[in-house]
């Protein structure tokens, strides 16, 4: 045998050809995120047909072939040529296919129904069974004893609650069953067809389980906004129904019992053997509606059967396929063939037709036959703890052929919040891994299936609170053990983890390198504000889990947690991914952050379709997003990239890529408020002399200065008027005169000096007038009003102090807008009282918010003393477009 000659490079390099041989090659992108040749396959209940998902004329549609047919026999029933399909089922009878179908990812479902035996050129006709605009449909049920009906819901007539309807396919036909006038959230149906259970949000957040009771709904079970409570399936005979629930302070993971409608008397069936987990679900036979097993999701999945027919037949399964993690996709009638997957961490999965009276299993196909499995990386589930001391799940994945020392990192975060990422395969970890990157999925507290105290830990914990925190600990983890390259961090998830991306640059702007946020909302408040109408039943829940922006305090908070409220703390590049279309997520959540960064002056970039919703569903979409997240990871990480990309995935992405400065950022949605602004008590202003200090903080730098005020009263040409006098030293050293109308506080009259600047105002009903002088340049200012309008900076502190303040009140104020020349509305919030420890006082304060009401960004915050309404302490935030920061005054004496 020959000796191999080691090439001088790999030895300079330190490489050794086995080491170098480990190293996997750059796996093309479509590998992984092209279309499947085949997925998602069914039998049909009678046995004759198989279904699939195949690309049709390039896009995802829906196939059909005798099940003794080869594949290449098999012809299609859809030709979408606009949006995939990417699922479907059977009717009990075997003569329709359905399924649902948007436009553009606006997630308006509409129903269709295609017979499979039709003919048609290229494809049998579909019929569309919800023929309405704007309207969402969701399917609650197909009844087994009436094969041509299914149990529908229609939300025509109020966008916010669905009705039932009873669907004929093969007409088209609808029933009403029941007007939805309770504001109920979902239905359940018996084995029969009949509507017997609602479920709805009680005031506190909770959920209530209701008996339809003719036209009566009776509350039969409830539980509190941190507990669960869902029926799963009824018994044949109508009296009782499986319930998953964790109703209870004992009671931490949620498991299986039965409700007896009779007695309203529970029975535990199963929980967790290993008390690891929450219920995860069940198999029943559809023939003789027994309970066949239960599984369970720790680590991985385990399969519990129940009966031992089930047991002996899962058994051979087993033994007739490869090891990995099985799921039955459907059975047909008389359950002896099975449509079964399995697929691992490393696999995306095959297909098999298992027959359980042979034992026998065939391969019917590989959903991606050409990916090169041999070379992905291991999925490894791991702990780590929390910074409070708690144990975060996750699952980490190291790129195969390289130490796993100092490596570049992608955080990639999951959706929801209240999901949970699995042990299987995951296109992104894997796809990440091949480039070289170290990948951790952290079920951060909030994530579900691990008992409502997890769960529950992560109320309100947006941003800056517990949820985020996990995510930092896990990076800390990596970092901790020298797996991460502290340097080379990024984060990337969509929808919450879009978010969780924002916030991770916002809030711990030196932990990331680069974030990849797709979907993700940049302020909650407009997240919360624009929630689709369907989700009204489930508004409570939204304010147990994320928080209350109606409730002054819980508003601050969420503020607070909005990564757009902290845009100038972002210092790491940013990419930023929308669908035009997106219900959840409006693009408006986008646009504010990437104008917001974009006039700070960072590293932005932006790409949007017009054709998707909430994430990218359409072949060359994802794609061309695939090609900008390997790019934008290689630059700023140092990861590995495939260079050559097909030219009309370039063509795409140059179509949905935004130039930033095309980019305008969103009207605030309008406030209902009175839009008078209120009179004010000049009998409130008394003479004083206050001293403050104020601290000017932007991009990492700070500025003290000290400021002088002097309100005085005097008389100008027979007027009573109040001057106040504001002499500001240091860096920013200048002087700012005023006069007030003694009874209105309105301006009259503004002098103010900076450096060369002067500003030279007139006060007047119809308008103001005056100039700006910059030097050797004067700027007229001529502007007319039609309402009353404060002067900017002392002039709003004082009015603000004259009002009624009391915890709650809120007003519309209007201040002249000197850069823009222009009045500009306020919206006034007393938020909260508290107590203020200054220059060496204790001080009970009103806390008072100032927003700009065409603007969610900027604005003040006052501290007022309740007793004799003085300004102790103002927060400012300066627009983008003067570069961010805050400036803060307090008082001094």
């Amino acid at each position: 045998m020959l000796r191999k000659i080691v090439p001088a490079a790999l030895i300079l390099l330190g490489l050794t050809i086995q080491g170098a041989a480990q190293v996997p090659p750059i796996i093309d992108r479509e590998m992984f995120f092209g279309d499947p040749e085949i997925s998602g396959a069914q039998i049909s209940p009678d046995g004759k047909y198989i279904s699939f998902i195949k690309p049709f004329r390039n896009v995802r549609n829906i196939w059909v072939k005798e099940r003794s047919q080869p594949f290449e026999n098999a012809r299609p029933l859809t030709a979408d040529t606009s949006r995939p399909i990417t699922s479907y089922f059977w009717s009990r009878d075997s003569k329709f296919i359905l399924y649902v179908q948007d436009k553009g990812g606006d997630e308006n479902f509409r129903i269709y129904a295609v017979d499979p035996q039709a003919d048609g050129d290229p494809v049998p006709p579909s019929k569309d069974l919800t023929p309405m605009g704007k309207v969402r449909a969701v399917i609650y049920d197909v009844p087994r004893k009436t094969p041509d009906e299914i149990i529908i819901g229609l939300n025509d007539r109020d966008p916010a609650l669905h009705d039932v309807y009873r669907l004929t396919i093969s007409t088209g036909q609808r029933t009403l069953l029941r007007k939805n006038e309770e504001n109920i959230a979902s239905w359940v149906i018996d084995l029969d067809g009949n509507l017997r259970l609602a479920l709805r949000q009680t005031d506190d957040g909770g959920t209530e389980i209701l008996k339809i009771d003719a036209e009566k709904l009776v509350s039969i079970y409830r539980v509190t906004a941190e507990e669960t409570a869902s029926p799963y399936r009824f018994f044949p005979d109508g009296n009782r129904f499986y319930l998953v629930t964790n109703k209870g302070a004992s009671l931490d993971k949620t498991q299986l019992e039965v409700f007896d409608l009779r007695t309203a008397k529970t029975m535990v069936v199963e929980r967790d053997p290993q008390n690891e987990v929450d219920f995860g679900g069940a198999i029943f036979s559809e023939r003789t509606d027994e309970l066949q097993a239960t599984y369970y999701i720790g680590d991985k999945e385990r399969v519990y059967p129940k009966t031992k027919q089930f047991k002996e037949d899962f058994a051979k399964l087993k033994k007739a396929v490869p090891e990995g993690r099985l799921g039955i996709l459907s059975r047909t009638d008389d359950e002896n063939l099975w449509m079964v997957s399995v697929s691992s961490d490393v696999d995306p999965g095959s297909t098999y037709l298992f027959d359980r009276t042979t034992g026998k299993a065939v391969l019917l196909y590989k959903s991606r036959p050409n990916l090169p499995t041999e070379h992905l990386a291991p999925v490894k589930p791991i702990r780590y703890k929390a910074r409070d001391g708690m144990t975060i799940p996750a699952y980490l994945t190291l790129p195969q052929g390289v130490a796993p020392k100092k490596l570049p990192v992608i955080m990639f975060i999951h959706g929801g919040p209240w999901a949970r990422d699995y042990w299987s395969y995951n296109p992104y970890v894997q796809f990440f891994a091949n480039r070289g990157y170290a990948v951790l999925q952290p079920n951060f507290r909030g994530s579900t299936g691990y008992g409502k105290k997890f769960l529950n830990a992560g109320n309100k914990q947006w941003g800056t609170g517990a949820m985020q925190h996990d995510i930092t600990d896990g990076v800390r983890y990596l970092i901790e053990r020298g797996i991460a390259d502290p340097k080379r961090v990024g984060i990337c998830g969509g929808s919450y983890g879009g978010y969780v991306t924002l916030a991770g640059l916002a809030f711990t702007p030196d932990l990331y390198a680069a974030g990849f946020s797709i979907v993700g909302p940049s302020n909650i408040i407009t997240l919360l504000n624009s929630i689709p109408p369907y989700w009204a039943p489930l508004q409570k829940m939204f304010k147990v889990r994320v928080g209350d922006k109606d409730d002054p305090k819980e508003r601050e908070m969420l503020e607070r947690q909005s990564p757009l409220n902290a845009a100038t703390n972002i210092k790491a590049p940013l990419f930023v991914v929308q669908g035009a279309n997106d219900p959840r997520v409006k693009k408006a959540e986008s646009d504010q952050i990437v104008a917001a960064l974009r006039d700070l002056g960072r590293q932005v970039e932006y790409i949007v379709a017009p054709d998707e919703g909430h994430g990218f569903a359409g072949k060359e979409n994802r794609l061309a997003m695939t090609v900008a997240m390997e790019n934008f990871f290689a630059k700023h990480l140092g990861g590995r990239r495939q260079e050559d990309v097909r030219e009309d995935i370039r063509e795409k992405l140059e179509a949905i890529t935004v130039d930033v400065k095309t980019v305008t950022m969103p009207k605030r949605e309008s406030v209902s408020l009175d839009e008078t602004m209120p009179a004010f008590d000049g009998a409130r202003v008394t003479p004083q002399e206050r001293e403050y200090t104020i601290a000017m903080t932007m991009m990492g730098k700070e500025v003290r200065m000290n400021q002088k005020r002097s309100i005085r009263k005097d008389r100008v040409e027979g007027k009573e008027i109040v001057r106040v006098v504001d002499e500001v030293t240091g860096m920013m050293a200048g002087s700012d005169t005023l006069d007030l109308d003694a009874a209105t506080v309105l301006p009259m009259r503004r002098s103010a000096t900076q450096g060369s600047g002067r500003l030279l105002f007139t006060f007047k009903p119809e308008g103001v007038e005056g100039k700006l002088v910059m030097g050797a340049q004067t700027l007229p200012v001529s502007a007319k009003l039609s309402a009353p309008v404060l002067a900017e900076g002392s002039n709003v502190e004082l009015a603000v102090c004259t009002l009624p303040l009391t915890l709650g009140y809120n007003a519309t104020l209007e201040q002249f807008d000197v850069m823009g020349a222009k009045a500009q509305k306020l919206h006034l919030d007393v938020v909260g009282e508290e107590r203020v420890a200054l220059a060496g006082t204790a001080f009970d304060a009103f806390k008072v918010t100032l927003k700009p009401i065409d603007d969610e960004a900027g604005g003040q915050t006052l501290w007022i003393t309740k007793q004799d309404r003085v300004l102790i302490k103002a927060e400012l935030k300066l627009p983008v477009q003067a570069g961010g920061g805050t400036v803060v005054k307090e008082l001094v004496k």
